[in-house]
């Protein structure tokens, strides 16, 4: 399994984004500022790579709230599969909606594959301070494996806060 990992140390800003959750509620990168977030990317709802994906990271939540930082799953299904999904897998975190314009935030964090129409498995590391800390993903048919979570979350812990920031 090859894990493609792309740190971002200048601090851009992760793009501005506004989704619908599986029930409907806005969520907005600046909902998620102030704490360390993940936007995970995945293809489908039901499928059977981004299923056991999310089912890990869901048995993970414990070490996710511990260092403060929230999950948020993406991908272009509707919300109201979405909400389905959420509730047959009992998944505790959001899953953001891209349904339409269909794609839009995917492709601003560079994880949608034009060909296929769907988001590609990339994880998208926002820092505290809303700016980009890293990527990774994995190719077709692959999961990320659960050790880039958590050396993510290790390497955001062990960063200098941004200049001006109040720790």
């Amino acid at each position: 399994m090859a894990l493609d990992q792309r740190p971002f140390p200048d601090r851009s800003p992760a793009p501005d984004f506004e989704l619908a959750n599986q029930h409907g509620a806005p969520v907005r990168l600046r909902d998620l500022a102030g704490h360390p977030a993940f936007l995970v990317f995945f293809p489908f709802a039901f499928s059977r790579v981004c299923t056991g994906e999310l089912r890990q990271l869901s048995s993970q939540a414990a070490i996710f709230e511990q260092a403060g930082a929230r999950v948020v799953g993406v991908s272009c299904d509707s919300r109201y599969t979405l909400r389905a999904y959420a509730e047959a897998e009992d998944l505790p975190f959001d899953l953001l909606s891209d349904f339409w314009p269909h794609g839009e935030v995917s492709r601003l964090f560079g994880a949608f594959d034009e060909q296929l129409g769907r988001p590609i498995r990339l994880t998208a590391v926002i820092r505290p301070d809303g700016s980009l800390a890293e990527t990774f993903s994995t190719g077709p048919g692959e999961a990320r494996p659960p050790a880039a979570y958590r050396d993510a979350l290790g390497r955001l812990a062990a960063a200098p806060a941004a200049p001006g920031a109040v720790t």
